[in-house]
């Protein structure tokens, strides 16, 4: 037909959607294929359809994780303030769809599911590279642990709300150590 393009599976969408909130609230226990599909609004045959079992689920977060991951690289890399400036911006949780990604992959690996693992060094170790090359490779794991430090501790103290005035002054506090990084 002219004029249509291939669109994803509204349904398909609602079950991986609905896969990754279960993973944020509650867990990787409690995401059953049975809280999955009453979460989506779908019947198990209808997740099935889409997600044969568990695992598929988790493949599907672990893509979605890897091509949004890919895009905040391509995004870092070509950032003007630097990768070290936009890593630290961007390590408040804003409750986008890399920070959901984020957070549901990372409750898979808090269960030792060794693919989430593989994928989350994987990505740990190009945004080194990219702050590597920005900052240089001495400061590069600071940088990180910067981030990561800002981003788990805005989690822990505020949840989703952890953007808070005090950590987006921290956040410039770190900027600015940055910048004296570089000399």
């Amino acid at each position: 037909m002219i004029g249509t393009m291939a669109r994803k599976p509204v349904a398909r969408e609602a079950v991986l959607d609905a896969f990754e909130s279960l993973l944020i609230e509650v867990g990787e226990r409690a995401a059953t294929l049975d809280a999955v599909a009453g979460r989506a609004g779908v019947s198990k045959g209808g997740l099935l359809y889409h997600f044969p079992n568990k695992e598929a689920l988790i493949s599907a977060v672990l893509h979605r994780l890897d091509e949004l991951a890919r895009e905040d690289l391509a995004l870092m890399a070509a950032a003007p303030e630097g990768a070290a400036v936009y890593f630290i911006r961007s390590s408040l949780w804003s409750d986008t769809p890399m920070d959901r990604a984020f957070v549901a992959a990372t409750r898979l690996a808090e269960v030792a599911h060794e693919e989430a693992r593989r994928r989350f060094a994987n990505i740990q170790q190009q945004w080194l590279d990219l702050l590597a090359a920005d900052v240089g490779p001495d400061m590069a794991k600071a940088v990180r642990y910067m981030g990561d430090g800002l981003y788990f501790n805005a989690m822990w103290e505020g949840g989703p709300a952890g953007a808070t005035v005090e950590r987006r002054a921290d956040v410039e506090s770190l900027v600015a150590a940055v910048e004296r990084l570089r000399g």
